[in-house]
């Protein structure tokens, strides 16, 4: 079966959506999105760990609307990394978190070659593809696509107020706009949430471009390798409902995600020479920094047990399971905001297994064998149902990299993350473990019976035994960037400051992957902007 098309975007997620459904608005082009995983229509249509925003189920191994990826953390920690394989992508199954980057962030990117990223030329982007229902000023906008709301005061409870009272007791200060850009301090979470449905990119952007006749959204699309005539990408090769398929396209645009991007390069034979050979691909296009020095954000929990008749939960098919956040600066940086502290208002395992019976909570349990470590394992399982503080990393100076384990795209990539290489980043996370407890020892969450679970006081006061502690226990935040990042250089990056792989015509990546480095927040808004700058690019 073969088809063609003007314009094709491989991967229909958090970026790719957007920039297809952007790019249909010139009928003069065809534009065709396939992506590996079903199609729902509708926020109705989607099970109930898709819809509600604070049903967290499709996150876990075995989820079929999961890559079901793993992370290597360390020699011997091993996470579940959850990738959306859905119309919608990641967007359909994460926690609804919708902060932006800073202006640092942007200028950055700007600073490194890449002129058309700084925040000045991304913040109408940003504007434009937000409906933002509690903010009205030049920094946000109130006509695009994604709804965008903070918890109302009568949604909070009682652990959201303590952790508040107790950040300000610390001395930090209110955040009243944590998508603005002087956004630091302590504040509610901006969400992509309406009614309690995770507003994903497939209802926000293509279900409403669902009679355009120049879209077509193809679900259940695999694809498997990137068609070359010479240095011109002219189509993929895919199967599409089990049947093998040819796609041609003038253009053809990645937009697979910081994992499936950089290894459909590579085992259509573009990327690094040596680990192509390794796997007896031919090397078509040598670009050595295709899956090399991705970013990410550690992250770890403070786990604290409360009596539950103080510990009142708000509904997961209503609310995040997280609605107040503290972004501030360590003292071991020389950079802004570069830790965060989250405040779960729903624990974890509650939104996991939230509507399953005792038969479905084993059956799902079974599945997250041998993709987790049994350390972390049993972390969910002596904390999980109860109340946490999560500690992220927003500026890792640590790298990691994206190996292949065959030449056969189905195959899971190896992906090592090297977390803690740097005692800056050891310091980090110290502090911001110190400052978590410290808010736990406070009196606001003293007035809710709140005693810390793990971490005693001689272990909080010792570098050395915190350190074993978070080496034991470290997860990453499943915020990947950078693997295929952009920049005016090959030798240093895969793709220029439009989007165009380095040396190649017709081919260019767009999503995460191209961010030279990870935000200093969720990159969940930064990832959808992406889709909406590079449209941009095509005119």
């Amino acid at each position: 079966m073969k088809q063609s098309c003007d314009i094709l975007v491989v991967g229909a997620g958090s970026a790719g959506a957007p920039l297809a459904a952007r790019l249909s608005e010139d009928p003069s082009r065809t534009v065709m999105l396939l992506e590996a995983g079903p199609r729902f229509i509708g926020a109705a249509s989607y099970p109930p760990e898709l819809r509600y925003a604070g049903v967290l189920r499709a996150m876990l191994p075995g989820h079929p609307n999961n890559w079901d990826l793993t992370a290597t953390l360390g020699e011997a920690m091993l996470q579940p990394l959850p990738r959306g394989r859905v119309v919608g992508g990641s967007s359909a199954l994460n926690g609804a978190l919708f902060t932006r980057g800073l202006p640092q962030d942007f200028d950055g990117w700007a600073g490194e070659g890449n002129p058309d990223w700084s925040y000045e030329r991304v913040l109408p982007f940003f504007r434009k593809l937000e409906n933002d229902r509690d903010i009205r000023d030049d920094f946000h906008g109130s006509n695009g696509p994604v709804p965008i709301r903070r918890a109302g005061e009568d949604e909070l409870v009682p652990i959201d107020r303590a952790f508040t009272a107790a950040c300000r007791e610390a001395g930090f200060p209110d955040d009243p706009d944590m998508n603005g850009p002087e956004s630091i301090g302590i504040g509610l979470l901006p969400t992509n949430t309406s009614g309690g449905v995770r507003m994903n990119t497939a209802l926000a952007y293509l279900d409403p471009a669902e009679h355009r006749p120049n879209l077509t959204v193809t679900a259940n699309a695999q694809v498997r390798r990137i068609l070359m005539e010479g240095n011109h990408a002219v189509g993929v090769e895919a199967v599409i409902d089990g049947q093998p398929c040819t796609v041609f396209a003038g253009e053809v645009i990645l937009s697979a995600g910081a994992v499936k991007s950089p290894q459909l390069l590579m085992v259509s034979g573009i990327g690094p020479a040596d680990e192509l050979r390794r796997h007896a691909i031919p090397v078509r296009h040598e670009l050595p920094m295709v899956g090399r020095r991705f970013t990410d954000h550690g992250s770890l929990t403070m786990p604290f047990r409360m009596p539950k008749r103080r510990s009142p939960m708000p509904d997961p098919k209503r609310s995040t399971w997280a609605h107040c956040g503290l972004h501030f600066t360590s003292s071991a940086s020389d950079e802004v905001s570069d830790l965060l502290l989250m405040q779960s208002a729903i624990p974890t395992t509650y939104s996991i297994f939230h509507g399953q019976s005792l038969i479905e909570r084993a059956r799902t349990l079974r599945q997250t064998l041998g993709g987790i470590s049994p350390s972390r394992l049993l972390d969910y399982a002596r904390f999980g149902w109860d109340h946490a503080i999560t500690c992220v990393m927003l500026r890792d100076e640590s790298e990691g990299e994206i190996r292949l384990t065959s030449p056969d795209p189905a195959a899971k990539p190896e992906l090592r993350y090297r977390y803690l290489a740097t005692e800056r980043d050891r310091a980090r996370m110290r502090e911001a473990l110190r400052t978590a407890a410290q808010l736990v020892a406070s009196g606001p969450y003293r007035d809710l019976g709140a005693q810390r679970a793990i971490l005693s006081d001689a272990e909080l006061d010792d570098d050395d035994l915190l350190d074993r502690h978070v080496s034991q226990h470290l997860g990453t935040s499943i915020h990947m960037a950078s693997s295929c990042r952009m920049g005016p250089s090959p030798e240093t990056a895969v793709v220029d400051q439009h989007c165009r792989v380095h040396g190649l015509k017709g081919l260019r990546v767009v999503d995460t992957s191209i961010m030279p480095r990870v935000v200093r927040r969720c990159p969940a808004a930064s990832a959808l902007m992406l889709g909406e700058r590079a449209a941009q690019f095509f005119d």
